[in-house]
């Protein structure tokens, strides 16, 4: 059987702000992200089941990814939780705003890397993943591919 890849896009807003950059991005602001999911499989040949004919059904990649991403980081603002900014965090908690600590620079590259091994835990068997997109503004994106990460 042929291995087929199956894409959802979706998207989200996020606040961020680069520590110690030294251009615009060191002053908190935000994204309309978007976020492509691409998966590699098998189609499901077992005309008994419910999937039969699918790599994975979109829903379930939809729950995947809401559940790890878009639930968590829609209308969030994530900081590096080992830089001054910690204190700007702190003060966004404590007036009831979602902030989210990271261990790492809030980029779209770490950002990327981060989602790619979230949903990688939650894939089912026999389904991969084989590449991220994420697109931070109309011209800018980074990705991530399994065969790049072996």
């Amino acid at each position: 059987m042929s291995n087929i890849r199956i894409t959802k896009q979706f998207s989200f807003e996020t606040g961020h702000a680069l520590y110690g950059y030294d251009g615009k991005c060191k002053n908190v602001h935000g994204h309309s992200y978007k976020l492509s999911v691409t998966v590699i499989g098998s189609p499901i040949t077992d005309r008994s089941n419910v999937k039969f004919g699918m790599v994975i059904d979109f829903s379930d990649l939809k729950k995947i990814v809401k559940e790890e991403i878009v639930d968590q980081f829609d209308h969030a603002t994530v900081f590096n939780q080992t830089t001054p900014h910690i204190e700007l965090a702190n003060e966004l908690k404590d007036r009831g705003h979602h902030v989210i600590l990271v261990d790492y620079q809030p980029t779209s590259e770490n950002m990327v890397v981060d989602f790619a091994e979230r949903i990688i835990g939650r894939l089912p068997s026999g389904i991969s993943l084989f590449s991220l997109k994420l697109q931070e503004t109309e011209s800018s994106f980074a990705e991530w591919y399994a065969s790049d990460n072996i």
